[in-house]
C-alpha cells in the first residue's frame, strides 16, 4: 500500500484552540501541516477551530495550542478548566501539541505581568514557568533526544520571557545547540504520555515535519509511512543552515 491509500479514508479530528487568544505567532499553520499530512497519507482528516465560549468536541484526536500574551494566557486557562474536555481527552489517549504560550499553560503554574503574579496552570505537565532574565528572542537549534540521522534536528523561532523548570514526570524534548529554551539549561519543551509542548514557533510543524509525524502518531496509536516531499526537505534544510549562521 503507498502512502496516499495508507489510512484508508479514516476520520482524523484536529482541533485548534483559541485564536484569538493564542494565535498571534502563525502556530495555526501548525493545524494546517497536520491536516495535510494525514491527507497525503489517505486519511478523512476534520479540522475544528475552537473559540473561548466554544465547547470543545469530545472526540478531537490532536488538540493543539500556540502562542499568546499575558492576558490571553491566564483567559485560556480559565476556559479550558471550565469546559474540562482536555483533561478527559488526554485520558483517553488523545494527543495535545502546544507551543509557547500553550506549553506554559499546560504546566503547574506560570507568571505573568509585572508583579510576577502566579497563575495555575492545566497541570497537564510537570513543569513551572516564572520570568527569565533576558527574554529569549531568536532561532532555536536542538537535536531532538532520541532521534538519529537528519529528523534529530529539530528548529523553530523562540519570542518568550518566560523560563521553564521541568519536574521529574517530564521529559526535555530537545538538546538546545543554539538558543534558550526552557531556562538556559540545554534543553527545550516537554513531554508526558501523550502531551508535548515546546518553545519554537515557525510554524514548527512546518520546519519538523518527523515532529508533526510524532505528534499523529501519539494520536493514532501507529507508526506511519514515510512521504517523500522535496520542498519541504528544502524548507527544512534552509532553516537549520539559519540557526547555525
Amino acid at each position: 500500500m503507498n502512502a496516499s491509500g495508507f489510512g484508508g479514508g479514516k476520520r482524523v479530528h484536529v482541533v485548534l484552540l483559541y485564536q484569538s487568544l493564542l494565535g498571534i505567532y502563525g502556530d495555526r499553520g501548525n493545524a494546517t501541516v497536520l491536516v495535510r499530512r494525514l491527507a497525503w497519507r489517505g486519511y478523512d482528516p476534520v479540522l475544528s477551530v475552537v473559540e473561548p465560549g466554544d465547547p470543545l468536541p469530545t472526540d478531537g484526536d490532536v488538540y493543539l495550542l500556540g502562542g499568546g500574551e499575558d492576558a490571553a494566557q491566564i483567559s485560556a486557562v480559565k476556559a479550558l478548566k471550565a469546559d474540562g474536555t482536555i483533561y478527559r481527552a488526554v485520558d483517553r489517549g488523545a494527543a495535545v501539541f502546544a507551543v509557547c504560550a500553550g506549553y506554559q499553560i499546560l504546566g503547574k503554574s506560570f507568571t505573568v505581568g509585572d508583579n510576577d503574579a502566579v497563575t495555575e496552570g492545566l497541570g497537564l505537565l510537570d513543569v513551572t514557568t516564572t520570568r527569565g532574565p533576558v527574554r529569549a528572542v531568536g532561532e532555536l537549534l536542538g537535536r531532538w533526544i532520541g532521534h538519529d540521522g537528519d529528523e534529530q534536528w529539530l528548529t523553530g523561532f523562540e519570542n518568550h520571557g518566560g523560563y521553564t523548570r521541568l519536574g521529574p514526570d517530564a521529559q526535555p524534548v530537545t538538546r538546545v545547540e543554539v538558543g534558550i529554551g526552557n531556562c538556559n539549561d540545554g534543553t527545550d519543551g516537554a513531554q508526558n504520555g501523550n502531551v508535548l509542548a515546546i518553545y519554537p514557533h515557525g510554524p514548527a510543524l512546518a520546519r519538523n515535519p518527523a515532529l508533526a509525524d510524532h505528534v499523529l502518531e501519539l494520536a493514532l496509536k501507529t507508526e506511519l509511512p514515510a512521504i517523500d516531499r522535496p520542498e519541504i526537505a528544502e524548507l527544512r534544510r534552509q532553516r537549520i543552515a539559519a540557526a547555525r549562521r
